[in-house]
């Protein structure tokens, strides 16, 4: 079965674009649908806030991004309204004056210079040629000023995209109602002046009329559409443009379905009352013609009761477009976003029908110097091969003729040639030796580049530890007697790795996709991410902060007002250092928390010395000298834990939150010469992802969760636990 060129019909209106590739098989005689895309657009073309020409180069880009048309015809549409359309009847005129007749008329009814329009013509059904003269012609002349056609083929241009066809969309419903609806092929004759039929083809806001037998056109544009229709509900029922374009399409499914019905109806008797006036006018001069039947097309004929509702006062059979019967491809027409936007497919599949010559009509706006520079361009392989053929002789001949030559001259030119080889040979020793000093030039600065690498940065990673232990919090003063625990300003690191990366910014890329974990960066760092080689280094940590208000966001708020906004900083100074640590200098940036869990867990402390002050405390702070709430066990007694004293012990254990957490940062190395002088993020505030409207801020009172300032006291002191922990309530 022998195939012709796939074709893509595209057709760009207010609310997406609408695309479907199509094949003919000419052994089998029918149209395949191969592909099709349906994309909708972020906003309505019309709406005052968008911008049309990024919408369009977006779904373009959209297109393209999911369908490949390399090697196939592009056709596309422009909207009905934008064009001009005539049907002219010609007086009886010799065949051979038909276009200087048509160019006259032309100049009549264009209401611009031709040279600021493209147009084109194509003589209709009901002419008859007799004695070499056309009697009774129909001509139809469609025209569009040349900004609007270059418009609408810029967005494709610029995707590098050829346009074979550009045509108006009431032409290609024409093509389909002829090819699909009553059956018309190339060169078939239709019989008599045939039924007449109305399409109407319902957009987003107006509705292409066109009647048609086949032959004959008339084309109208009726200025209401789907909008008109939503605008009626955010009028009379007080609601959002969305929300009324939604009640719109689901207005069965509506607690009142009938006050959506009754806000509506205004807009049903207007439309119905434009197309009442429209059948009126050409009946009025097409006496003869009879109507039979009206098919609707476009998403907005899938409004609920509008079908009925033509029906009813137009006394017309009104039918939707469910499918296509002239179309084979089950791929396509079974695909549940096809059958869901059917309506919407009858001008894309009219313009590929075109382009596959299958339709009467045969007229393009394609301007006609993008034509010529096409065909050149596919006539320059040709003219190529024929340069190519001419040069190919030209070269033969030259040796021919150097041949002749070299034959009858060897001993005039023999030692010239001699001394020539002499030269190649030495010329090609030396390249040898050097290619050979070279390769071993290369190896030993390999071997010493191998030997001293890890002195360029040794120094660097000390700088990298000092500051992740700078950035630990501390108890200060008279905090670092507080016997409790969930007071303290501290946190338990319990390992350090650093991954390598050839190119860091894959690390970034993989937070991206994570987007709770990229809501942990400061602001600054989520926009762009780290460059070059480095290393992504993880911290795994602990605390047992809290708060005696029991808010569960405070021991996360303790991570985010320490160790992260002290990694987000340019400089970290703590009290007693001899130095300020310059942890953003150092190259780390983009840190995160990819985990953080609090987890009940049984911790042993409290010295013996201090169980009777807590057992004291008891009856004002709670059971054991414990704060009260969900940490302490429900059978705890004064001075107890968990009902019985520890023998042979120096603590008590107790139930508590330990918060794991995860912190992970990047690091490219920056040596001291390279390292910013001026803070680029001042300031930094780090958010908390779980309360980013109420950042935390570094607190100054101690139990909130002062970040520590005295390295006296060690970062890393892990919390000793109990021999028996899972006996804990």
């Amino acid at each position: 079965m022998a195939d012709t060129q796939a074709v893509w019909g595209i057709d760009i209106g207010q609310a997406g674009l609408k695309a479907i590739r199509l094949r003919y098989a000419e052994a089998a005689g029918q149209v395949i649908a191969v592909a099709f895309d349906y994309i909708p657009h972020a906003k309505i073309l019309s709406q005052p806030d968008a911008v049309p020409d990024e919408l369009i180069q977006t779904a373009i880009s959209t297109f393209l991004s999911r369908n490949e048309t390399k090697g196939d015809l592009i056709a596309i549409s422009v909207p009905g309204q934008s064009a001009l359309t005539r049907f002219i009847q010609l007086p009886p005129v010799e065949s051979s004056r038909v276009d200087e007749i048509v160019r006259y008329e032309a100049k009549q009814q264009i209401p611009f210079a031709l040279e600021d329009v493209i147009w084109d013509y194509q003589t209709l059904g009901g002419g008859i040629v007799e004695s070499g003269f056309m009697l009774g012609a129909e001509v139809g002349l469609f025209a569009m000023k040349k900004e609007g056609i270059y418009s609408a083929i810029k967005p494709y241009v610029t995707n590098k995209m050829e346009v074979e066809l550009v045509q108006i969309a009431p032409l290609a419903m024409h093509n389909f109602l002829c090819f699909d609806q009553i059956g018309l092929r190339p060169g078939q004759e239709l019989e008599g002046e045939g039924e007449y039929m109305i399409v109407l083809d319902m957009g987003t806001d107006n509705t292409t009329l066109l009647v048609t037998n086949g032959n004959k056109i008339w084309i109208r544009n009726v200025p209401i559409g789907g909008n008109h229709f939503t605008r009626a509900l955010t009028k009379e029922m007080k609601l959002t443009f969305a929300k009324a374009e939604h009640l719109k399409c689901n207005a069965t499914k509506a607690p009142d379905p009938r006050a959506v019905f009754q806000a509506l109806r205004p807009v049903f008797n207007d439309y119905v009352s434009e197309i009442q006036r429209s059948i009126g006018y050409f009946s009025s001069v097409n006496r003869e013609a009879k109507i039979t039947k009206i098919v609707g097309a476009g998403n907005g004929f899938k409004l609920a009761g509008l079908q009925k509702f033509l029906q009813q006062n137009l006394q017309y059979e009104v039918e939707r477009v469910d499918n296509f019967q002239a179309l084979v491809g089950d791929a396509v027409l079974n695909a549940p976003l096809f059958q869901e936007n059917v309506l919407s497919f009858v001008v894309p599949y009219g313009l590929a029908l075109q382009a596959l010559k299958l339709t009467r009509i045969h007229t393009t706006l394609l301007p006609s110097e993008i034509a010529t520079a096409r065909k050149i361009r596919r006539k320059k392989p040709w003219a190529v091969a024929t340069a190519a053929s001419l040069l190919f002789g030209l070269a033969m001949s030259t040796a021919g003729y150097s041949n002749v030559a070299s034959s009858v001259s060897v001993a005039k030119f023999k030692v010239a040639e001699e001394k020539v080889k002499a030269l190649q040979g030495l010329e090609s020793g030396y390249k040898t030796s050097f290619e050979t000093a070279k390769t071993a030039n290369t190896q030993l600065k390999d071997s010493g580049d191998k030997l001293v690498t890890s002195l360029d940065t040794r120094e660097m990673w000390l700088e990298v530890y000092r500051a992740i232990n700078e950035c630990l919090p501390r108890d200060v003063g008279n905090d670092q007697e507080e016997p409790d625990i969930t007071k303290k300003n501290r946190i338990n690191l319990k390992s350090v790795s650093a991954k390598k990366y050839a190119e860091v910014s894959k690390w970034f890329d993989e937070m991206k996709a994570k987007e709770q974990i990229l809501e942990t960066m400061i602001e600054a760092d989520r926009k762009s991410g780290p460059t070059g080689p480095g290393y992504v280094f993880t911290l795994v940590c602990e605390h047992y902060r809290d708060d005696p208000t029991n808010d569960a966001k405070k021991s996360r708020g303790f991570v985010y007002s320490t160790i992260m906004s002290d990694l987000s900083k340019f400089e970290v100074t703590q009290p007693g250092s001899p130095q300020p640590v310059p942890v953003r200098k150092l190259g780390i940036s983009h840190a995160c928390v990819p985990l953080l869990k609090p987890i009940r867990a049984a911790v042993q402390y409290y010295p013996r010395g201090k169980k009777a002050n807590a057992a004291t405390a008891g009856a004002a702070k709670g059971f054991g000298g414990f704060p009260k709430g969900p940490g302490n066990p429900p059978n705890a007694v004064p001075g107890k834990v968990d009902g019985s004293k520890k023998e042979g012990g120096d603590t008590e254990s107790r139930m508590i939150d330990r918060t794991d957490f995860t912190i992970q940062f990047a690091w490219v190395p920056t040596p001291a010469e390279k390292r910013p002088k001026v803070d680029p993020l001042k300031p930094v505030v780090p958010v908390d992802p779980l309360n980013p409207n109420n950042p935390p801020t570094t607190p100054t009172d101690p139990a909130a969760g002062v970040p520590a300032t005295n390295p006296a006291i060690p970062t890393t002191t892990p919390v000793p636990m109990p021999a028996a922990a899972g006996k804990s309530q």
